[in-house]
């Protein structure tokens, strides 16, 4: 389908018509005899004769070409653009930010990965879809004993596979927070970044009010309405400048989520204890919800309910692909008066040919 940017050039095509009609060419007429002794007349008068003016006589298919000509340029003019199918584009709906705890803490090996995780993530799922949140302190199955930073990656690399329609961003926070990765709808790029991140490299305290602080800037650049922000720790907050509580009140005046995750031993002491308190205030002051895991397959539920709350959302978005075709037509002149001129050239070397051969066959 083609289709003008500009169709009112079109108006343009009776420019022509209105300057023969308005401003036509001159034209004078004068009387004149003709004598069969214009030659004595000539010598008696001792007048000199000049040429009379040769006016030439457009032919149809001039006529023609000039009209198409005209007609190719103003259509240049009007644009014309061609009008692809329409392309559907899905656009993600909500900004997703995961908040991951890399103090010292989480090198405890306290988890064991399940052999087979997508059989532990389909059953984690079936079990929050029935309500059968039923607690365990030991993995179900046998697997290989990790830390639970380990456990972490395990599971949110699976979790995020679901998430194909959301942007995803990550933070990883212990002295102070550090934006890892931007939001993004790379999976790929996002869970490698994930996978590089280790233990201690932010440091081995517990910053996680200032987690939530950063956390907020950074949605404060997203014009996304739908802003869900996952947290998961397993101490208490002993670096944030901000205390946790405070930061949860401004992310729910920015309209923010949060999810709080609570994973490792309910019975640690000091440092490494989870104010389970706080973080239900938090989730609670932002409509979100608290949660606790104790080891992996609880950490698969947990993230199989998220996903249950916080199903997809995307916009779809349609737009037809436009092409300007405009050059065709300039092409198409350009084309047509380079012929024309190349059959008049033949044409008068023609007549030049034809008249050399009269002046040579004349003097023999």
């Amino acid at each position: 389908m083609i289709e003008f940017v500009y169709p009112w050039a079109f108006v343009l095509l009776i420019v022509p018509f209105a300057v023969t009609l308005f401003a036509p060419a001159y034209k004078e007429r004068k009387s004149s005899i003709k004598v069969p002794y214009f030659a004595r007349l000539v010598d008696v008068t001792g007048e000199k004769p000049q040429s009379g003016a040769v006016l030439l006589n457009r032919n149809n298919l001039q006529r023609l070409i000039v009209a198409f000509s005209w007609l190719c340029i103003v259509t240049a003019i009007a644009k014309p653009e061609m009008i692809g199918a329409p392309i559907n584009q899905e656009k993600s709906a909500r900004d997703l930010m995961i908040a991951v705890d890399l103090s010292g803490s989480m090198a405890v090996e306290d988890f064991t990965l399940p052999i087979d995780t997508n059989e532990l993530t389909n059953r984690a799922k079936n079990d929050t879809d029935s309500s059968a949140t039923k607690s365990s302190t030991n993995d179900t199955g046998k697997g290989e004993k990790v830390n639970r930073l380990v456990a972490v990656k395990h599971v949110l690399n699976a979790f995020v596979k679901s998430r194909e329609h959301d942007r995803l961003g990550l933070i990883l926070f212990g002295d102070a927070p550090y934006l890892q990765a931007p939001f993004t709808d790379d999976i790929a790029t996002w869970q490698a970044l994930l996978n590089e991140s280790d233990i201690g490299m932010a440091g081995q305290s517990t910053a996680f009010g200032d987690a939530i602080g950063l956390a907020i800037s950074v949605f404060q650049q997203s014009d996304t309405q739908n802003r869900v922000l996952i947290v998961l720790t397993d101490g208490n907050d002993t670096a944030s400048k901000v205390p946790p509580v405070e930061a949860a009140k401004v992310a729910a005046a920015r309209d923010i989520k949060i999810y709080t995750i609570a994973i490792g031993d309910p019975s640690a002491v000091g440092e490494e204890k989870v104010d389970l308190e706080v973080l239900q205030a938090m989730a609670e002051i932002t409509q979100g919800k608290s949660f606790q895991a104790l080891n992996s397959e609880e950490l698969l539920k947990v993230y199989a309910e998220i996903d249950r709350l916080e199903p997809q959302q995307f916009d779809s978005l349609s737009f037809r692909p436009r092409v300007s075709i405009h050059h065709y037509p300039i092409v198409l002149f350009v084309s047509i008066y380079l012929l024309a001129l190349f059959i008049v050239n033949i044409r008068i070397r023609l007549q030049l040919s034809k008249q050399q051969r009269n002046v040579l066959r004349g003097k023999s």
